[in-house]
């Protein structure tokens, strides 16, 4: 599922697809969304039509190597700047969807101030029970086409964003979707990340759980049980 193997060809790609005016959308592979997705068919669908996928998750990345297939770690949140960059550099203006005006306004500010020269066309924020299926949507897609945005950040939550981004993506084909989860919190500093050096050791995960327990202990649970049966997966496709 996993279609890109490192940043830096990636970045090289999208840059094209901008020089192009040829779009994109992004998802970030990690162990909820790969639970999510033996369970919901219409987030699978959505995922077969975006046309990047990155390992976002040291265990993606352990998984792909146990199947023989070396692939850099490429989260969504590091991806907000350097996508960013690469469009104000060719004066594309970006869209911000999700989260909370505030949470919009505080993400702006820190974005044109670490990307000089940047363009922030749209702050959609969407309501509690935003469906990406929905109504609703369909405003959201006509008011990015209306904005002038050539990419947009969606920062809704799994599956709502992915699923977004792909209906979007099929109504405007020259825009870029990544999909950024927490990186429009992060740039606001709504919510904290976790340092380099947890992150080097590969335990973001426990850093967000100690944060966090109430709601991702049940997430990282069902996270664990399915380890089991994708590493016999990836052992099963390196034998051929």
């Amino acid at each position: 599922m996993v279609n890109v193997t490192e940043r830096t060809g990636l970045l090289h790609d999208l840059g094209a697809r901008m020089d192009e005016g040829t779009g994109f959308a992004i998802a970030t592979l990690n162990l909820d969304h790969l639970v999510k997705l033996e369970r919901d068919l219409p987030f699978r669908a959505a995922y077969a039509a975006h046309s990047h996928v990155t390992a976002d998750g040291n265990p993606i990345v352990w998984l792909s190597r146990l199947a023989g297939r070396r692939v850099e770690l490429v989260t969504g949140s590091d991806l907000v700047l350097p996508a960013a960059r690469l469009a104000a550099a060719r004066q594309i203006p970006v869209a911000l969807v999700g989260g909370t005006p505030q949470v919009l306004e505080a993400a702006a500010r820190s974005l044109m101030d670490a990307v000089p020269g940047l363009t922030i066309a749209a702050k959609i924020a969407p309501p509690m029970r935003f469906d990406p299926e929905g109504l609703g949507a369909d405003a959201v897609i006509k008011e990015l086409a209306a904005s002038g945005a050539g990419l947009s950040f969606l920062a809704l939550g799994a599956p709502r964003q992915e699923i977004f981004a792909a209906r979007a993506f099929a109504q405007l084909p020259g825009m870029g979707f990544l999909s950024v989860g927490a990186g429009l919190d992060f740039l606001a500093g709504t919510q904290t990340r976790a340092p380099g050096w947890v992150r080097s050791l590969a335990a973001e995960w426990l850093w967000r759980l100690l944060l966090d327990p109430r709601r991702l202990a049940r997430r990282y649970a069902d996270c664990l049980a399915i380890l089991p049966r994708h590493a016999a997966r990836a052992l099963r496709t390196r034998k051929g």
